[in-house]
């Protein structure tokens, strides 16, 4: 059995203020999706990395994978228009058999704990389908036209990347999808569409997705921090 990450890159962060995509800023003289790609190189279950990208995109990847030597990157290729798309083409691009599993995560969810992602990746040996996920902590409330209802939070979960699937599984979530016209935000909404149950496992706060100015702003202070044990090994 082999470990396959995909790292969809094709965002063009329209909900930041940047003229690029923030998975390619720079922080510290590192992209962003440097630090992405350095937690799945430094993982010893990951057997390759696959990134779809827009194709403007791909000669930079290629001069990330060449600077910082990272040879489970094995293939950067074109996505297409929408993540579920990226994935899909990915999915098809990697030598997989039907029980090897495929790790999906954000490319700009950055600072995935190590520690996360390999109790994931063991949780997903045990259980086939795995999501990282965090409880939700806060009182919660939903705003219909003019009703209020507060929803019970012991059942309330913020959903994270990586997601962790058998090939055969996603592959057949991403089939039956297509075929019935269903556009998901992410994989494990795929698989459930399927009827396959999926394992929650604990994520992180720190394992949050850079998506807006005040994320990246976040993201440069706690990279700042980390920057000398992670400059180490990147």
């Amino acid at each position: 059995m082999k470990v396959h990450a995909i790292i969809p890159s094709g965002g063009r962060g329209s909900r930041t203020s940047y003229s690029i995509p923030k998975q390619y800023l720079k922080f510290w003289d590192k992209e962003m999706i440097a630090y992405t790609i350095n937690i799945f190189q430094h993982s010893n279950k990951i057997d390759s990395i696959t990134i779809p990208a827009e194709e403007e995109f791909i000669k930079l990847l290629q001069d990330i994978k060449n600077k910082y030597h990272f040879s489970k990157l094995k293939s950067i290729i074109v996505g297409g228009a929408t993540r579920q798309q990226s994935v899909f083409h990915a999915l098809k691009n990697i030598d997989a058999s039907q029980n090897d599993l495929i790790a999906v995560h954000d490319a700009a969810r950055p600072l995935l704990p190590p520690n996360i992602l390999e109790d994931a990746l063991n949780q997903a040996i045990k259980f086939d389908n795995v999501v990282v996920a965090i409880k939700a902590n806060d009182t919660l409330a939903m705003l219909g036209n003019e009703d209020l209802e507060y929803l019970n939070r012991e059942k309330i979960y913020y959903v994270q990347t990586p997601q962790i699937f058998r090939f055969g599984i996603l592959k057949k979530a991403f089939e039956e999808c297509l075929k019935n016209n269903f556009l998901a935000t992410d994989e494990s909404m795929m698989v459930n569409f399927i009827n396959e149950k999926i394992h929650f496992v604990n994520g992180s706060i720190f394992n949050f997705k850079v998506t807006t100015d005040l994320d990246i702003k976040l993201f440069s202070k706690l990279s700042e921090n980390l920057f000398d044990s992670i400059n180490q090994i990147l």
